[in-house]
């Protein structure tokens, strides 16, 4: 069976895009030695401040910004793929920006992206003061060592549907880069969702998270019948478990949900 080495990093980003950028270079480096190809990291890796407000606007890039084009030279470097989320700048709307999950390949650099379509307004945020939503569009799967991977993030775990049209479009694997915020039952919330939603789509699902103080940890990488993998608690680190397409099809073969289902997910206009 072949299998794809994942690993789920987590640490806390801050304002110094350097910064998040060295601790993003040393958990890849130290999994990338213990043999992972896709390291995927948070939900704003390049740069967070609590609470989400103008200091993005003015950390926000585009794809081909500094940050993007750092990770796809260290994906480059360490023959890795790599996946973070960032803030995407806008031109046309300069007053809100968007939270993009990106994912870059060894000498290929972007190979998919993501735009959180919904926003954390939620538990006394309210994430779409800053954020534009992402546009319902087809959800872009990339491969890495013969495993497709689509791409989601954070509050996007509520959204059951979510999930299930980025494996409609062939994903065995959906990473979740998150800032899941700490709280009453938040723990209990991320775990629960992470596991529902590999179980329900047969899928591997790996997610990462902030660590405390703002976010919970508990990055993990659960497999399409619900087991956890690999997990962590609430420090810096990282975790590393093996995933294969051809796991996903057994799965199906024993747990035929999807083509059971008698329901279709259509984005709403």
């Amino acid at each position: 069976m072949s299998e794809l080495a994942v690993a789920v990093a987590q640490f806390a980003p801050g304002p110094d895009a350097d910064a998040n950028l060295e601790t993003i270079r040393e958990l890849t480096d130290a999994a990338a030695e213990r043999g992972a190809q896709l390291v995927v990291f948070p939900e704003y890796s390049s740069f967070f401040v609590n609470p989400v407000g103008a200091p993005f606007l003015e950390a926000a890039e585009p794809l081909d910004g500094p940050f993007a084009t750092a990770l796809a030279a260290l994906a480059d470097e360490r023959g890795v793929a790599i996946v973070a989320g960032t803030a995407e700048s806008r031109p046309t709307d300069p007053g809100r920006f968007t939270n993009t999950v990106v994912a870059v390949a060894p000498g290929a650099g972007v190979v998919a992206s993501y735009r959180k379509q919904h926003l954390y307004d939620a538990f006394g945020a309210r994430e779409s003061e800053w954020v534009a939503p992402g546009e319902l569009a087809e959800p872009q799967v990339f491969a890495v060592a013969g495993v497709r991977v689509g791409l989601q993030t954070c509050y996007d775990l509520r959204f059951p549907e979510v999930t299930r049209r980025i494996v409609d479009a062939g994903a065995e694997l959906v990473v979740v880069p998150s800032e899941w915020v700490h709280g009453t039952l938040k723990v209990h919330h991320w775990r629960t969702l992470i596991t529902a939603r590999a179980i329900e789509n047969t899928v591997f699902v790996a997610a990462s998270d902030h660590i405390p103080p703002v976010g919970v940890g508990n990055s993990m990488i659960v497999d399409p019948m619900g087991v956890v993998l690999a997990e962590l608690d609430d420090e810096t680190d990282f975790v590393i478990a093996p995933v294969a397409a051809e796991r996903v099809r057994e799965v199906r073969a024993v747990n035929p949900a999807l083509q059971l289902r008698r329901y279709r997910v259509i984005p709403a206009s």
